[in-house]
Order: C-alpha cells, then structure tokens, then sequence
C-alpha cells in the first residue's frame, strides 16, 4: 500500500497579463507600373529569421497613424504618408514573467521619400529590409495575419475592397 505524497499540491502560478498596443504597415512605392512594399526581417525568440511588417510600439502623445508613419520609418528608412487603415492584428505571446496580449493596428502608407535602410532603427530589431512586390508578398511574410493585411492593401488598391 503506498502512502498519499506529504507534499501539498502545488497550483501552477499563472503570469500577469499585460497589454500592448503597436501600429505600422505596409508602405507602398510604384515603380514602373508595379506596386511594390518594403518588409523587413528579424529574429525570433529562437534565432530563426522572420520576414514581417514594419511596427512598433506607440510613443507618448502619438496617434495610431503618426505611430505607423514612425515606425515605417525607423525600420525600412521609408518615409511615408498615411492613407487609411488596414485593420488590426491580435495575438498572445508569453516572455518569462509575463503573458502579452498584443493589439497592432495597421495602415496603408504611401512612399514618399527616404532610403530602404535599417539604420535608422533604434531597437536594432530589424536585421534587413527589401522591397518586395506586392502580388509576391504572401510567398515571402512569415505570418498568416499579415498576409492578410498585404492582401487588404491589394484589395484596397485594385478598388476591389
């Protein structure tokens, strides 16, 4: 007969939730009759390369569509005028202290000056940028979520959304 185990049940410790907002987007430039969007590539948690949309976490005072031009910006050294908006991306992740639900809202920017360059980026986040056209986009972003947000801006400029 075995005895009951002394030790009390432990309960799981369950992480504190936190929410963060972010906005960027798909910025878009012309050339030659084809629309092409910059994207940029990072790491991920585990050292595997990711090719995203630029975004980023709102500054003090900014609005949504001020946060997508910044971090537009920053990360793909494109400067851009804001449109309208694409629709928003949610998810959770979780670092090890806490669990993140994450709210990025994303715009349809115009290319109107600059440079394609992570050099501007203060978070060193972005390892790469590359224009990429826009009917190809699927085949190169790594999530599902922002396809969809490339597929909302081909939509909104083919006048078919």
């Amino acid at each position: 007969m075995t005895s009951p185990d002394p030790r009390p049940t432990r309960l799981p410790r369950r992480l504190p939730a936190v929410e963060e907002t972010s906005a960027g987007g798909v910025v878009i430039d012309v050339q030659d009759g084809a629309a092409r969007i910059a994207v940029i590539a990072r790491r991920n948690r585990a050292g595997r390369v990711e090719w995203c949309l630029p975004k980023g976490h709102m500054e003090p005072g900014e609005s949504l569509p001020e946060t997508a031009a910044r971090e537009v910006a920053e990360e793909t050294g494109i400067i851009g005028r804001v449109i309208e908006s694409l629709g928003t991306i949610d998810y959770w992740f979780s670092t090890p202290d806490r669990r993140i639900h994450k709210v990025v809202h994303h715009f349809l920017l115009e290319a109107t000056g600059g440079e394609l360059s992570i050099d501007g980026d203060p978070d060193a986040e972005a390892i790469d940028v590359a224009w990429v056209a826009l009917d190809e986009v699927h085949e190169h972003l790594t999530f599902p979520n922002e396809r969809r947000i490339a597929q909302a801006a081909w939509e909104r400029l083919a006048g078919s959304a």
